[in-house]
């Protein structure tokens, strides 16, 4: 299944004016959004929203519903995010995952 496009083009809307300094790139089947050369978000080639988040905050985020760890090979990935298509219709909620995704990526040394 290839990314959802609208998503994408949503995700650049989210970013806004920090759009300028995000580098898009074609991974895991979708297509992610790197700040400092560390993804951030991307549109989910399996459908919906992959966010890399603190991994200290992922067990609050998973109780709280509407996202799923990210598996790779089988193995749940601590700190990325699978978060459904349905949870992030509203764009309020999408800006909010896009900045929880941005805001982590600043933080991490730049590649």
């Amino acid at each position: 299944m290839a990314y959802d496009e609208e998503l994408a083009d949503r995700i650049r809307d989210s970013l806004g004016p920090e759009v300028a300094h995000v580098v898009e790139k074609k991974m895991f089947g979708g297509l992610a959004f790197l700040v400092g050369g560390n993804m951030a978000v991307a549109a989910s080639g399996q459908g919906g929203l992959l966010v890399r988040a603190d991994p200290d905050a992922t067990g609050a985020l998973l109780r709280a519903g509407a996202v799923e760890p990210m598996e790779m090979g089988g193995r749940k990935m601590t700190g990325w995010l699978r978060v459904t298509a349905a949870t992030v219709t509203d764009d309020d909620t999408l800006d909010e995952w896009v900045r929880r995704g941005v805001d982590f990526a600043k933080t991490l040394p730049p590649k």
